[in-house]
């Protein structure tokens, strides 16, 4: 098992090492193959209408007239030990980790998200245990009775679920919830740590609207590979052996029809810690969905090229959660 996760850990790393010089490739390399040259891109960082000397202190500091492995080296350190940028009379100290420095609101990328990943995480968090518990539950109970009227009732809904866009459904209750019945009113962000009670309340229209579009692909998901499971020749030998059948639905059927659905929830969990941009959006959540949404409005590429960055972390980081879980669920794994 150690040898396995030192295994997975390493892969992980490259992999994010990987990520990062792609996503630094398609924002600083491809311009230049379009034909774009170091005025032009320093000129992204300053605003619509940026002067001489600001575009060249920017390219200055950023080495856009160095080779492109060299800013690649100078980013990937800044990441690790933090940059100082020499914008202006003195002198800016970028923190390690240096995800960025926009150099139109003379901030850090880097606090900046992380002031915003407690909403984020808040919301990610919430909906995930909504849609976990509702949709593997659905799906079971859909797969013990196929063709029932709870059976089509439930995958109707899910049906609907998957269809229906995420702004339509967050338009639609809060118009249903909010303003016609004022079930959750005044909806805005409270931190956990100040009121719990209010926290939640203002997060439960957010967790069902996201919640419904998840838990119905996981009800759907979790039917198909129960109704798969449950015809294998061990279910029908745990039945025959005089097991309970609760015994043999949980410990035998639905861990086998659990990979699957730890496959997709370590991607999906991963995407929305990367910021939830519709939801986020729709209710007024100030996250790293806002967030970006934001940084591409404004044009201001250090904090685009840093949410991306983040985002693709943490979804390598839950992969990398997956396959630890893999080898407690299935033993087999580890000797793959």
């Amino acid at each position: 098992m150690f040898v396995y996760i030192i295994r997975r850990s390493f892969a992980a790393a490259l992999l994010l090492l990987v990520v990062s010089a792609i996503t630094f490739g398609i924002f600083f390399l491809l311009p230049r193959l379009a034909g774009g040259t170091a005025d032009q891109l320093a000129a992204q960082y300053v605003g619509k209408s940026p002067s001489p000397e600001s575009i060249a202190a920017v390219k200055e500091n950023l080495g856009f007239d160095d080779p492109i492995y060299v800013q690649y080296w100078e980013f990937i350190r800044g990441l690790v030990m933090g940059r100082e940028f020499s914008f202006g009379p003195d002198p800016t100290q970028c923190n390690a980790p240096c995800f960025g420095y926009s150099f139109k609101n003379h901030m850090e990328v880097w606090p900046e998200m992380t002031s915003r990943l407690g909403i984020t995480a808040s919301l990610a968090l919430g909906a995930s245990v909504v849609w976990l518990v509702s949709g593997v539950a659905t799906g079971v109970l859909s797969a013990l009775r196929p063709g029932s009227i709870f059976d089509r009732i439930a995958m109707g809904v899910a049906l609907a679920g998957v269809s229906l866009p995420m702004f339509f459904t967050g338009v639609l209750s809060m118009a249903l919830f909010t303003f016609n019945w004022p079930v959750f009113e005044n909806l805005h962000y409270v931190p956990l740590t100040e009121n719990p009670l209010l926290w939640a309340k203002n997060l439960v229209l957010p967790w069902a609207t996201l919640a419904f579009l998840y838990s119905a692909l996981y009800a759907r998901l979790t039917r198909a590979g129960m109704l798969e499971t449950m015809g294998e020749d061990y279910i029908r030998t745990a039945r025959a052996k005089g097991l309970r059948e609760r015994v043999v639905v949980t410990k035998h059927g639905l861990r086998s029809a659990l990979t699957p659905i730890v496959t997709i929830f370590g991607m999906d969990f991963g995407l929305l810690l990367g910021g939830a941009l519709i939801t986020e959006t729709v209710f007024s959540l100030q996250g790293v969905g806002s967030f970006a949404v934001q940084a591409i409005a404004d044009n201001d590429l250090p904090k685009v090229l840093g949410v991306t960055l983040f985002a693709a972390f943490f979804v390598v980081f839950c992969n990398l959660v997956v396959d630890l879980v893999y080898a407690a669920i299935d033993p087999r794994v580890r000797l793959s």
